[in-house]
């Protein structure tokens, strides 16, 4: 007798559902819920962008690109970094554009580790992280950031075995919406090479960085600091669908070591082929398009986060991103999974932190939603907390 799941792979099986799904799974019930799980921008994309990419298809644009990306993209990236990285020598460096940072995430795994290597993964850390490290067949190794969540070298370094091969590094962080120091850059950047390791650097946030250093010297672009600073030798990701409000676009880059970003290409042409070809001519007009104003209301926002729930909960404060991570109050002496379920009875949606950890006493709220509604749900959390 035919039966489906004689076919479903241990690896399929071995990745449970998302736990964000679920939340929105038992938040079904709800009409206008106060919403501060959402991990994506509350603007739209600029119209600037938007007619990019109708003008793209109205040309014709609307065929399988090169794997590696149209050439105007690549040159126009390739103008953005070096104007931020003048100590890169970008002749020994390769690129490729990705379908989003998650596709990016997907090949650069694929092509660096597999069954018998360890990957590191600061906890807490994004969902995604840990389901794709087990789909290369290699092991996650999760090191613990609590409480301040700041990633250190002397943290990482106990975890270093002979099997290790790569660290997952992510600034500013989903969930924590912390932004890891210069100095910490720098030193994870010399235990890399100390060991021989691979710097796998997630930044997708980097324009919602709201303590922005001049970085590095040569440079006049502020910006949030990055092992980028100290090395080329690792793979920087980084895409458009925070900073431009493009997130259905899927559209992202990654820049590293020729020989590394060859191999992902190779992977790119077999599974994802191309990323979509309108979405490419537009993303050069997005490079032109300043976003300040957006970022700038974001950090209001993110103050607004801070006011309110400080004195109330154990809250590090976020230094870019659109996330806080809360500490769900001892008193309560209830679980952030149970602490979520009474938010939800009183109609607001926020993420426990089990989804994003292997411990279950933080939430995640996104504060990517109008300023009425973030109130609104900020001051049900601090009705919340007082039990």
């Amino acid at each position: 007798m035919f039966d489906p799941n004689h076919f479903i792979t241990d690896k399929l099986r071995a990745i449970d559902a998302s736990g964000i799904r679920k939340v929105f799974d038992l938040a079904a019930k709800l009409k206008n819920p106060i919403n501060l799980s959402i991990g994506q921008p509350d603007f739209d994309v600029p119209d600037t962008i938007k007619q990019a990419a109708i003008t793209a298809i109205e040309q014709g644009h609307n065929r399988y690109t090169v794997t590696q990306g149209l050439s105007q993209l690549q040159q126009r990236i390739g103008t953005h970094l070096k104007a931020e990285l003048p100590n890169w020598d970008f002749d020994a460096a390769g690129s490729l554009v990705t379908s989003g940072v998650s596709g990016g995430l997907m090949l650069a795994l694929m092509t660096t580790v597999g069954p018998g290597d360890e990957v590191l993964i600061p906890d807490p850390y994004f969902v995604m992280y840990k389901h794709l490290v087990t789909l290369t067949g290699a092991t996650a190794v999760y090191v613990d950031t609590y409480p301040d969540f700041q990633i250190s070298a002397d943290k990482l370094e106990p975890y270093i075995t002979d099997k290790t091969k790569l660290i997952l590094f992510n600034t500013p962080s989903n969930p924590t919406g912390v932004v890891a120091t210069d100095q910490t850059c720098k030193d994870v950047v010399a235990l890399a090479e100390k060991h021989n390791l691979l710097i796998l650097s997630d930044e997708i946030y980097d324009e919602f960085c709201y303590e922005k250093i001049q970085r590095p010297a040569g440079s006049d672009k502020k910006r949030c600091p990055s092992p980028t600073d100290y090395s080329q030798n690792l793979i920087l990701l980084r895409g458009y669908s925070k900073t431009y409000g493009m997130t259905g676009w899927r559209l992202g880059y990654a820049v590293g070591p020729k020989a590394i970003i060859e191999q992902m290409t190779k992977l790119q042409q077999y599974s994802f082929v191309c990323a979509p070809s309108m979405v490419q001519v537009a993303g050069v007009a997005a490079l032109d398009t300043d976003m300040q104003t957006h970022i700038d209301a974001y950090e209001k926002k993110r103050d607004l986060v801070v006011e309110k729930l400080s004195g109330h909960f154990e809250l590090t404060t976020p230094g870019g991103a659109f996330y806080a991570f809360p500490k769900v109050p001892e008193h309560l002496g209830i679980t952030a999974s149970q602490f979520v379920e009474r938010a939800i009875d009183k109609g607001m949606l926020i993420i426990p932190g089990n989804v994003f950890s292997n411990r279950d006493t933080h939430f995640r709220i996104s504060y990517a939603c109008d300023t009425d509604m973030l109130t609104e749900g900020l001051d049900l959390l601090v009705a919340l907390a007082k039990g």
